[in-house]
């Protein structure tokens, strides 16, 4: 089974983090397939495919990847950029979807289909800790804002992804050490250079979804900092909406229990046999809201943990 690292041509961060991975070594001669430029590297069973088109937009590329080179993508980590409207130059990464966007079954703005959630990479824990202990020894904290985001924006994919990120604006795209940053860090996950593996399932472990907080869920990073949890989906506040019925025997109406569920789901589908968990922003929520979640969460048997019950 192929990892698949996915670079796209029109985005710079994605270009330099591509030609870091590179600079590492050990990669074959290029090959011209009709999706894209791909580079296979020679003592483990990654992938770099460098696309034309935005990634966003490249829906099923790991399926085509598969046709087109007979191998079978197992895992997909695409390398982007970072845009806010702030500005703040971002070390960031996040599993990919639209949850809580209506009406679900059309495209999104940013790729992807509203109310679709794609599996999230089984690395994304162990990716975030390694550039987090990278950046930090460089002192690179003080530059950048170090952090994961919830969920948002396409692909739609099939295999179990991650979106590593450099941001905000074109001074850190092109920032030779950030880039170096994620490309170490994705040759430590990957075990590119003949060290262990980081981040492969092995069928038994925790697993946070995170649920409730803003973008940057500062409240689910610092678990994941302090804690050897893996990860599933962040979603956040805003993907989460309820209507209160004053029939307390139903469900608040609102996009909440779909994209929960959709979280459950994907999370599951990543993490066979693992023991799923569900961490709350608490303070996101109002008591009649956190009811209906652990009215939802006790049907779906699906544990809440406190942080103190997991790290």
């Amino acid at each position: 089974m192929t990892s698949l690292l996915l670079a796209s041509k029109k985005d710079l961060a994605s270009l330099n983090i591509f030609n870091a991975l590179l600079e590492l070594g050990t990669w074959s001669q290029p090959e011209k397939f009709p999706h894209g430029e791909v580079y296979t590297h020679q003592h483990k069973d990654v992938q770099l495919l460098k696309i034309s088109k935005l990634h966003i937009y490249a829906d099923d590329i790991d399926l085509e990847h598969s046709s087109l080179t007979n191998k079978s993508v197992d895992e997909v980590i695409v390398l982007s950029r970072h845009v806010s409207s702030t500005n703040i130059p971002a070390l960031t990464l996040h599993a990919i979807g639209i949850p809580g966007e209506l009406p679900y079954g059309v495209p999104g703005k940013a790729g992807g289909i509203k109310g679709t959630l794609i599996p999230p990479s089984t690395r994304f824990s162990a990716l975030f800790r390694s550039m987090s202990s990278k950046a930090r020894k460089l002192g690179l904290q003080n530059n950048y804002d170090i952090t994961m985001e919830a969920t948002h924006h396409g692909p739609v994919l099939n295999s179990p992804t991650i979106y590593i990120e450099i941001g905000s604006t074109e001074d850190e795209w092109s920032d030779p050490i950030a880039s170096t940053i994620w490309a170490e860090s994705i040759s430590d996950c990957l075990g590119l250079s003949g060290g262990e593996e980081l981040g492969k399932w092995e069928g038994a472990g925790k697993v946070m979804i995170g649920l409730g907080g803003g973008h940057y869920v500062p409240r689910h990073k610092d678990i994941v900092s302090n804690s050897d949890v893996w990860l599933g989906h962040l979603i956040a506040s805003y993907s989460l909406t309820f209507e209160r019925d004053e029939n307390i025997d139903n469900y608040p109406q609102g996009t909440w229990r779909h994209s929960i569920i959709s979280a459950i789901e994907s999370t599951i589908y990543s993490y066979p046999g693992g023991d799923i968990f569900v961490h709350l922003d608490r303070k996101s929520f109002n008591g009649w809201q956190r009811d209906a979640i652990h009215k939802l969460l006790t049907e779906q048997k699906i544990p809440i943990l406190r942080k103190k019950e997991i790290i």
